[in-house]
């Protein structure tokens, strides 16, 4: 924790919370002294500085703003009724960052990127879909529009929010052909990958034998390569037995990224509960969150993450799922933190305790006993989510109400 001389500069202190910051190892009382934006100091006992904004967030958990690094999030986008506005279901999860997941691709990320990324109070982060198009429509089949070197192009010239590239949804459940070869997509994904220096996210369907899951995550994906949908009911998780298959451990050994992407019908608990239970809980928490999914059965950031609580993985693991783990994943460390100098974005969240339940995809219920609030959210210095009003003065009080 940092001392309490460069909390003097303060304009927001967040006092008498439990901050939980894995990637700078607190996990304990502390004051949040926020200033100019960024978090100026962690601490005991922080003095408030006069004019300065003082929250008394006791009881309450402060963490890094979270990063949903897999969304769908370019509304403007004319094909597809998709993705939503940044805006909606992030700010009220303590969500910071949204990272769309290839929506646009090397054609139209321009576009996404004026229309959207630019214009948005939530930071938004890109993969560049390897298809030019991107997402959806039968254009996602054709391996012309599959080009390594305009994708990595792409993601050069917006270095500044590109984190990778993205695959999804190639000739699922069809047979494949000369047109059509298995490993297209990904193989021409993976060369955009290495050409550009970022990893790959991979939305994957082993349909037929050709494709199989194994030479996916043992052969094909680097170390750091990431395969979201990992609790999807089309993967061999568990075995017959109840057993999680030694070739995902296997793939984690190698540095293979396994990534949650809840999304509309990737997240069983018929797959995740026994692979958390055995050791394997996914690298990261994300939602898949778009237009399809919003009001169920993934609604935001942190009913996901209430889903993964209530399996049974501890709190500061989730938040190290939803924090630290996707800042490095996607290869922006100096997010997910409240390391002093850092862009001032935090989560203040309450635990609710009581019976509660969660659904998964295949309309399945799991029953909790406790789940994560969103109290405040603060953006770059800024308190952007506030629905109880803290430190608001009764209206009644209010002088200009006098």
């Amino acid at each position: 924790m940092t001392g309490a001389e460069d909390a003097t500069r303060a304009d927001l202190l967040l006092r008498g919370g439990h901050v939980i910051d894995p990637a700078g190892g607190v996990d304990g009382p502390a004051d949040v002294a926020i200033g100019g934006g960024r978090i100026l100091a962690v601490g005991a006992d922080l003095p408030a500085p006069g004019g300065a904004t003082v929250l008394d967030v006791a009881g309450l958990y402060v963490t890094p703003g979270l990063i949903d690094m897999h969304a769908h999030v370019f509304h403007t986008h004319c094909r597809s009724s998709l993705s939503l506005d940044p805006h909606v279901h992030t700010f009220s999860s303590g969500v910071t960052t949204v990272v769309d997941a290839g929506t646009s691709g090397w054609r139209d990320f321009a576009d996404f990127k004026g229309e959207v990324i630019d214009r948005a109070r939530i930071r938004v982060l890109a993969y560049v879909n390897i298809v030019g198009s991107g997402m959806l429509g039968e254009w996602e089949h054709d391996v012309r529009e599959m080009r390594p070197k305009l994708a990595a192009a792409a993601a050069e010239e917006f270095a500044e929010v590109v984190v990778g590239i993205k695959t999804a949804h190639y000739w699922a459940k069809r047979p494949f052909d000369a047109a059509h070869p298995p490993w297209a997509a990904v193989d021409a994904a993976i060369e955009a990958g290495e050409r550009c220096g970022k990893p790959v996210m991979v939305d994957f369907y082993p349909w037929l034998p050709e494709r199989p899951y194994g030479q996916l995550i043992l052969e094909k994906l680097r170390p750091g390569d990431i395969h979201t949908h990992v609790f999807a009911q089309q993967f061999p998780i568990v075995d017959q037995g109840g057993r999680v298959h030694a070739d995902l451990f296997r793939a984690r050994e190698r540095g293979v990224i396994f990534d949650l992407g809840h999304g509309a019908a990737s997240f069983w608990f018929r797959n995740a509960v026994p692979a958390i239970e055995q050791g394997l809980v996914p690298d990261s928490i994300s939602t898949d969150l778009h237009t399809g999914n919003v009001n169920g059965p993934v609604i935001d950031m942190l009913t996901t993450m209430n889903k993964i609580l209530a399996i049974g993985v501890p709190l500061e693991g989730v938040i190290a799922r939803s924090t630290a783990a996707p800042a490095r994943e996607i290869g922006r460390p100096e997010l997910g933190t409240l390391g002093p100098g850092s862009e001032a974005d935090v989560a203040v969240l309450a635990m609710d305790a009581g019976a509660c339940s969660f659904v998964d995809c295949g309309g399945t219920r799991l029953d909790g006993s406790r789940r994560l609030r969103c109290v405040l959210t603060v953006r770059a210095g800024e308190i952007v989510y506030n629905p109880n009003g803290l430190g608001l003065p009764p209206w009644r009080q209010d002088a200009r109400n006098g």
